[in-house]
């Protein structure tokens, strides 16, 4: 896509002149506050329509909210997802430039945001102890702000509960409206009353929000928002709304200050990070175009996640298998490995079509390490269809597989079916299936050792502090001494000793520490 091209791009997709941004950025939000909230429609959501979505270049804090945190300290709890440690980036850097100073203990902050994961139960139950947690605090400083945001916020259910039980927290917003910070800390401070703006809508693509990044090593780089998949499960279609990209060249550009700055790794964000692109106006700018494009930037290395097996596509692959800073790692969840389960996941897609584009991946990268998502005791999952997944498993030889026990979300399809699975099937089948994948781990580790691999340095281990961390290009851990100047660098590590879950190594040579 050459220059003008995306000129005319950036035309279709915004919908207004330069002119029009300001006037746009500022008009009246009213529409979207609600204090009373609506289930998730299944029915409705799929109807929405990939009308333009507006991009905004003019975030500003407000006059009369500048200054406002001078002299006070701010913490973010985060759970979930990387796009939740993305949003939360943005939020530390919005309340960095109010003044505010970031702290790590909640006896010292004056504002405490609680930024929240609605994908399964136990995520939801951690908030909510942490909210009980707070009371006593709040109450000990009554100018302190408690706030909730992020997915849970779009549940109404949640909402109510923290209406009805908790009314210590101050502020609850979403995962649409977090530019609107500023002005929602206002109304906290000053109008004495809890401030509730969730919207239903998903939002505009604001762009240039400051950001607080974790370190200079890693960054998240989110190329674009919400889903469009709708699988019965899952709620995030509901939380974050549809699918929206960013524009290429505004990716390229934030890719391109990370490697100004010395970052070595990036991760490109996405609830569903392959469909990217399918909704800008007049474009078949993809994924794999996207990627080819970062490919020629200077940074070490570049990965992508998650991805939704029905988008992966062969222009993909065929870039991926270019190798150059592209990682030879791939998460590909799977959920299922049985084609009846996956039908009633509205996966779209059987075990014998997940194997073929498994395997066309794996000979054009046969040096990828791949990694996936398993759901153990969904609704009428049978003994039988459960072994699917234990063979599928051993068939496809995972190096590792996030696994995890169903739990009905609210408001979804699934949420409709019988659960009829008993816990302890549940827990005997998820007990199962991680041995197996304990047992294939050990495995792709052993094959390690003795041999020299790339390691970035990410910092001290959280169990030695006289031993480093870091990761090979195949995202596996390995543990190691070397000084703490090496840290952000690139090293030559020989594996000494496989473990199941990581390797233990010896440090050869540095490549490009002084990079």
């Amino acid at each position: 896509m050459n220059e003008e091209q995306r000129k005319e791009q950036t035309q279709a997709r915004v919908g207004t002149s330069s002119a029009d941004k300001k006037s746009d950025q500022t008009k009246d939000y009213s529409q979207y506050f609600q204090t009373t909230f609506t289930p998730p429609d299944l029915k409705q959501a799929k109807k929405r329509g990939k009308e333009n979505v507006a991009v905004h270049y003019d975030f500003d804090i407000p006059e009369d909210m500048q200054g406002i945190g001078n002299g006070k300290k701010f913490l973010i709890r985060t759970y979930g997802c990387q796009m939740n440690e993305h949003d939360s980036e943005n939020m530390a850097g919005i309340l960095l430039q109010m003044g505010f100073e970031s702290t790590a203990f909640s006896e010292e902050a004056d504002v405490i945001l609680l930024n929240t994961c609605a994908i399964r139960e136990n995520a939801e139950n951690k908030v909510f102890g942490e909210i009980g947690h707070l009371k006593p605090l709040k109450l000990e400083k009554p100018g302190l702000i408690v706030g909730v945001c992020g997915c849970m916020s779009q549940e109404e259910s949640v909402v109510n509960r923290i209406l009805q039980k908790h009314q210590h927290v101050d502020m609850i917003f979403g995962t649409h409206n977090i530019h609107r910070l500023p002005e929602l800390l206002k109304n906290a401070i000053f109008n004495k009353e809890m401030v509730i703006e969730v919207w239903s809508k998903e939002g505009d693509i604001i762009e240039n929000m400051p950001r607080a990044r974790k370190g200079q090593i890693q960054g998240w780089v989110n190329i674009m928002y919400g889903c469009d998949k709708f699988c019965t499960y899952c709620i995030v279609p509901y939380t974050r709304g549809k699918e929206r990209s960013r524009l290429p060249e505004d990716i390229i550009e934030e890719v391109r200050h990370l490697a100004r700055n010395g970052y070595k790794e990036i991760t490109l964000l996405g609830q569903n990070v392959n469909a990217y692109g399918k909704d800008l106006v007049d474009s078949d700018y993809g994924l794999g175009d996207l990627m080819d494009e970062i490919r020629k930037i200077d940074i070490p290395r570049v990965r992508f996640t998650t991805s939704h097996p029905r988008d992966f596509d062969d222009h993909l692959i065929e870039v991926l298998a270019k190798g150059g800073n592209l990682v030879e790692h791939i998460h590909l969840p799977v959920q299922s490995g049985n084609s009846e389960v996956l039908k009633l996941m509205a996966r779209k897609y059987t075990r014998e079509q997940y194997i073929e584009l498994a395997q066309k991946i794996k000979k054009a990268m046969p040096h990828a390490s791949f990694t996936t998502d398993i759901i153990v005791g969904f609704p009428n999952e049978t003994e039988e269809q459960f072994e699917d997944t234990l063979s599928l498993m051993k068939e496809m030889e995972y190096d590792s597989a996030y696994t995890y026990i169903y739990s009905a979300r609210e408001g979804t399809p699934a949420a409709k079916m019988e659960d009829n699975v008993p816990m302890d099937v549940k827990k005997d089948r998820l007990q199962r299936l991680n041995a197996i994948v304990n047992d294939l781990s050990a495995k792709k580790n052993q094959a390690y050792e003795g041999k020299v691999v790339e390691v970035l340095v990410e910092g001290e281990s959280k169990k030695n502090p006289d031993v480093l961390m870091g990761r090979t290009r195949t995202n596996k851990l390995v543990n190691f001494k070397a000084p703490t100047s090496t840290i952000g660098t690139l090293l030559q590590v020989r594996v000494t000793e496989a473990k199941t879950w990581s390797l233990n190594g010896e440090v050869v040579e540095t490549v490009g520490v002084n990079s």
